[in-house]
Formats: C-alpha cells, structure tokens, sequence
C-alpha cells in the first residue's frame, strides 16, 4: 500500500481550494479596476436592498452605480413646490457604504417630467424652474455625487435639436445654461451630455457640434455619455471607435452609460432607446419565450468580447462602462418596445447566474494575466 503524506495531501487541497476560490471570487470590477469603473443602473429594490441575492451580486462585481429610474424629474419634483428625496438619499448612501463611484441621472430631460413641468409655456416661468430644479438637486449631493448626466437625449437622429418643451420655451441656449447651473452648484462634479445612437454619423456630428457650443458658451461639459442600447450586428465596430475618438479629440470624457444588447427583432429596424416608442407584440416578435439558444448565447458572447476588446483598446479616453439593469429579468428591453417579451441582454440571467457573455468579457482580461 503507497503511503500518502498527510502533510502534502492537506497543503495540496488547500490549493486546490485556494484556486476554486479565486476562480469564484473574479469579478467584472476587480479585472477591469485599473482600466474604468464598471457600473449598473438600479431599480428602486435594488437601492433599498429588497433582495439579498441581488444586492451581494451587485456589490461583488461592480464599481459604479446609476439610478435606473428615482433621480428623474418627476420622482425628485413631483410638485412644483415639493421635492422628494426619499430614495436618491438611499441611492447615494449605497454608493458611499460601498465605496462605488456614484452618477446622478438625469437633471433636465424631455421625458419622465413631472407632468406639471410640461405645462410650462412662458420662457421666465421655465427659467426659473430650471435654476431652481438643477441647483437644489446638484447641491442637495454636493461632493457626494461624482458624475452628473446634466441634459439628456436633446439630438433627433439626424443631429438636430429635438423640439422638447425646453427648446420651444428657452431655445438653445437652454443646453449652455443647464451646465452651467449645475457646474455653479457643484464645481467639482464631472459634468457629462447624454444620449443614444451617438455612433451615428449624422447623430455624432450632432454632439459634436453641441459640445463645441456649450464649450464656447462658457459651459463646462467634461464628458459624453453614450447609451450602448445595442443589438448583435449592429453599430459596427469602427463606428463605434471612430466616436471614442472623435469625442475624446474634443477634449471630454467618453463613458458607455447604459449596455445592453438586445437579441430580439426590432419593429421596423427600430434603432435607439425612444421610450415613447411601443408596439403590439406577435410570436416571431418573442422567438425565445423561455429559453436562449446557444447559438444566440455564443453570438452575445462574442459581441460582448468584441466590443470590451475595443473599450480596452482605449481604456486611456473611457472613464466607465455601465450595464443598464443587474440581470435580464429586470432589463426594460423585456418591455421595449413591445411589452411582454423575453430578452437576454445582460451578463447575467434572469436567475442570476453569469452567462457566456460574462465569461467573454471576464476572460479578456485573465488571459493578459
């Protein structure tokens, strides 16, 4: 009988439970901390905490944290006079106990108003809301909050300005004044424009020549935020690379602030994230009701290694990428834009586990290990 050391047999399972628990413990967070943040919007449960499974997933792979939904305007100023900071409190005190990289979004967007803000016709009347609103919301988390989405989805597709209640009562100027209201609120923060389908060329020339003036203003923008409301072919590759670096010439900040990528048929080739935007829903519409297949799981996989390849390939001009929602089953797209669908956007799945898409982005990093 071969006698087996028991000195040897101990030291050898405990590296071998060593290297399960450090294989376990890999997070999106840790393998990506020197190059940029990695975030996830949340869901008003999520901030409080409701759910012990998701709240321990959030904090083991991410650095970064945006409100899906409480910051908006008609949550935080329901009522001309009244304000309600109930759950952005929490939202930031969630950020700080975990030590995260907080971002407020969003101060002045066309959507999502309280209703009483799209009644406002008389252009004294919507600049007294507009100082009124950003500087109490900005200075309320001075120093608390790092990053602000100051103006939100203001660009038609072609690049133009869209005919929000702010254009039609204040006209442009509105974009200069916005930043520079909240830059008087909080100096400090990182002040950033927001919107989707800013790989567009029509669109992206759009941005441009927004941050151009609001710079020339006398503005302080110090980033673009481009929403990464994705699908499995499309926006290409260079299109995507030719934005980080037109926007970065400019002298701003690039963060990828909403990631997802859809797996679903879009109406129409459907483009963007207009929220407004909804139709009736049809079987070849929700093609996979319960479950993905494997070759759309190893497609997802394979976008998502695609496109965080590239992010690396200019980590140095990206300040963070942030998911938008934990998991699948939480994700809008289940309802955008018809309602009632199954999508598989996220790394994680309705049950929380990690898909191919996690492992994909996971291992571009373990592999320079």
């Amino acid at each position: 009988m071969r006698f087996i050391n028991p000195y040897l047999f101990v030291v050898t399972t405990l590296l071998a439970v060593s290297c399960t628990s450090q294989k376990e413990t890999a997070s999106l967070k840790d393998v990506y901390k020197n190059d940029f943040y990695i975030g996830t919007a949340l869901s008003a449960d999520q901030i409080e905490g409701k759910d012990a499974k998701v709240d321990s997933l959030i904090k083991k792979e991410f650095n970064a944290i945006t409100a899906e939904n409480i910051m908006k305007s008609m949550y935080t100023h329901p009522q001309k006079d009244k304000y309600d900071f109930a759950l952005s409190d929490k939202f930031v005190a969630y950020g700080e106990k975990n030590k995260m990289f907080i971002h407020g979004h969003t101060l002045i967007w066309h959507s999502q108003l309280a209703p009483w803000m799209e009644k406002i016709a008389d252009s004294t009347e919507m600049k007294a809301f507009m100082k009124d609103h950003i500087t109490t919301i900005v200075s309320k988390y001075k120093g608390r909050i790092d990053s602000w989405d100051v103006v939100n989805e203001a660009l038609n597709e072609d690049g133009t300005l869209r005919q929000s209640v702010f254009l039609k009562t204040l006209g442009e100027k509105y974009l200069v004044d916005a930043f520079k209201l909240a830059e008087k609120a909080d100096p400090k923060v990182d002040l950033y424009y927001n919107d989707y389908n800013l790989e567009d060329p029509a669109k992206r020339a759009g941005a441009i020549a927004l941050i151009k003036k609001i710079k020339a203003a006398g503005g302080k923008i110090d980033g673009v935020g481009s929403q990464g409301h994705w699908n499995l072919n499309s926006p290409s590759l260079e299109e995507i690379e030719k934005s980080i670096l037109e926007y970065s010439a400019l002298g701003i900040k690039v963060a990828f602030t909403e990631l997802d990528i859809t797996v679903l048929p879009n109406p129409w080739d459907l483009k963007g994230a207009d929220v407004n935007q909804k139709f009736e829903g049809n079987a070849q519409m929700n093609p996979y009701p319960e479950k993905l297949p494997d070759s759309i799981q190893n497609k997802l996989a394979e976008r998502y290694a695609s496109i965080f390849k590239l992010f690396l390939k200019h980590k140095d001009k990206i300040s963070r990428v942030t998911f938008w929602g934990v998991y699948d089953g939480q994700s809008w797209l289940n309802d955008w834009p018809i309602k009632g669908r199954t999508n598989y956007p996220l790394p994680f799945d309705a049950n929380l586990k990690h898909k191919k898409a996690y492992d994909s982005i996971l291992n571009l990093k373990k592999a320079k290990k």
